[in-house]
């Protein structure tokens, strides 16, 4: 379960916080669910399949890094993908692609409202993997849908559920 902490953005990005590095949002600081094995093979598994594209695509793949969508809001994707090198050490531009992968604690009530920020932030895909089910979902301006695969058309990418998952 997630647990809130009031510090100021100062204080927020000047600490190091001992395990998982925790979002603030609005004053706020909250606790991120710890991943399991499965959360990590999964994680590694995409940074693994955008790094073979890099040279390839321009697509840099990035894993738990803060982005600042606001003034007091800051958010931590599992994985970011950017088309290119992000020009700060905290971007405050979109990234390509959010990833989440879901943690056993996950529960949609705090993931769907993560997801809509990230959309209206102007994150053009975003991707969701549920390594208990092994499931993929994208999410946009029409909710949350299921998807057989998980594509970036533009850049010749399709990611499958068996590179991710496993066989």
């Amino acid at each position: 379960m997630s647990t809130k902490t009031l510090m100021s953005v100062e204080e927020y990005l000047h600490t190091t916080f001992d395990g998982a590095d925790r979002e603030y949002l609005d004053g706020e600081v909250i606790e991120r669910n710890m991943g399991n094995k499965s959360h990590s093979a999964v994680q590694g598994e995409f940074f693994f399949q955008f790094r073979l594209q890099r040279n390839r695509t321009g697509l840099i793949a990035l894993p738990e890094l803060r982005h600042r969508l606001g003034e007091r809001r800051f958010r931590i994707p599992d994985i970011a993908v950017f088309e290119g090198e992000p020009a700060t050490e905290i971007p405050e531009l979109p990234p390509l692609v959010a990833i989440e992968i879901l943690s056993p604690d996950d529960r949609i009530g705090y993931i769907i409202p993560k997801l809509e920020e990230y959309r209206a932030w102007g994150v053009k895909h975003i991707w969701i993997a549920d390594p208990e089910d092994r499931k993929f979902f994208t999410y946009s301006e029409d909710g949350l849908h299921e998807a057989s695969e998980l594509t970036l058309a533009g850049f010749g990418i399709t990611i499958t559920k068996a590179e991710i998952f496993g066989a």
